[in-house]
């Protein structure tokens, strides 16, 4: 009977030590394999649009743009339109007080018509010394008459058409001189030299206007139909920048919004502000509903490549190997890798030739367990730089 016990209890031990080991066992197994299972950051694979772009800022101006001034001074008589007005070419913009420049009109209009009085005169006093000389000259002949009244005679006629040419030389300047007047005159009316809209005006109705040295500025008028968006781009992506090149920008009031247009010219004198070097960029921008205004500020970038509806994943999703490129693509079964064939790439994203389909998870990252960062693959693709454009 106690030889009985005594081979229950250690039975009993025995099984008790071999359940506790069996459970250390499994407690340990669950416990670092866990802790050794990297816990994956996946992705599903997309179709998306890729591009690598170069940006700048700029401001929009008018393309074409007339600033109207004043060539005649005097008093600001009246302005016949107001900032935001759409004008015609030869409208009527504004006039200056014209008092002086009539007078001057009417005056050289009288100086004329009194020396083509005296010109007639002269006409007449021609006339009548021909027909004495004519009579002087038969007079002669018959010996009724001295030398010396015929050639007084002949005198007479040569010196009153010498002056005849003279009046006329001066009636010529003087019809000069009128049509610079009236050219004056009509000075003091200022016309539209252009279609286009009333952007500023700089002047007030009863202001004089001194344009002796300079033309005042009266208003601007610009074509807002056509935008120009001036853009500064550093001399390091100057280079990359071709008349032609596709370009977007938006606004700082609709930055959602983009507007598509073309590189027109490129500067080749740069302006350097706080010793950096940028060189000036146009782009033209048809204005069709009116909704960019002069002198806002856009955000532009000038588009060096770009794929429409192509497979990506994240850069950190690719892998070095011994193959070639590589992404970690999740089956069944756990993880496989899957060797990928690369197209385009920007800094964050990268295009899948080959390789994966729309729908597959790949890994874009390791998450660490102790501080719960994001790792991704830290070298770049291939080992290369982070954010590299290292071609594959």
């Amino acid at each position: 009977m106690n030889l009985f016990s005594s081979r229950r209890a250690l039975t009993l031990i025995v099984l008790a030590l071999l359940g506790l080991i069996l459970a250390s066992s499994l407690s340990y197994h669950y416990v670092f394999s866990k802790s050794a299972r990297p816990d994956y950051i996946w992705h599903q694979v997309k179709r998306g649009s890729l591009e690598n772009v170069i940006a700048a800022s700029g401001t929009l101006e008018p393309k074409d743009y007339v600033e109207v001034g004043a060539q005649v001074s005097g008093q600001l008589e009246s302005l016949a339109v107001d900032v935001g007005d759409v004008v015609k070419r030869e409208q009527l913009l504004a006039e200056i007080d014209a008092t002086v420049f009539e007078t001057k009109v009417m005056s050289a209009e009288a100086s004329l018509e009194n020396k083509r009085a005296q010109l007639e005169k002269l006409f007449a006093e021609q006339y009548l010394s021909e027909e004495r000389l004519e009579r002087n000259s038969h007079l002669f002949t018959q010996n009724a008459i001295s030398r010396d009244t015929l050639t007084a005679s002949e005198t007479e006629v040569k010196g009153l058409k010498a002056s005849i040419r003279a009046m006329q030389a001066q009636i010529k300047a003087d019809t000069a001189s009128l049509d610079g007047d009236k050219a004056t005159l009509n000075y003091a009316k200022i016309y539209a030299p252009m279609d286009g809209t009333v952007v500023s005006i700089a002047v007030r109705e009863g202001q004089t206007l001194n344009a002796n040295q300079s033309a005042p500025l009266i208003m601007k008028i610009a074509d807002l139909s056509v935008l120009t968006l001036r853009t500064e781009v550093s001399e390091a992506d100057v280079t990359r920048i071709y008349p032609g090149m596709p370009v977007y920008f938006s606004t700082l009031g609709a930055p959602e919004e983009r507007w598509y247009s073309t590189v027109r010219q490129i500067l080749p004198t740069p302006e350097i502000v706080n010793e950096v070097v940028l060189y000036q960029v146009l782009i033209d921008i048809e204005n069709k509903d009116s909704r960019l205004m002069d002198s806002m500020t856009a955000q532009v970038f000038f588009i060096e490549d770009q794929a429409e509806n192509v497979l990506t994943v994240p850069a950190g999703a690719l892998r070095r190997g011994p193959g070639g490129p590589g992404v970690l693509k999740q089956t069944a079964s756990g993880t496989e890798r899957v060797a990928v064939k690369l197209g385009m790439r920007t800094r964050t994203q990268v295009e899948i030739a080959e390789g994966l389909n729309e729908g597959d998870v790949v890994v874009a990252g390791i998450r660490n367990p102790e501080t719960g960062a994001v790792e991704e693959n830290r070298r770049g693709p291939m080992g290369g730089p982070p954010g590299g454009r290292r071609g594959f």
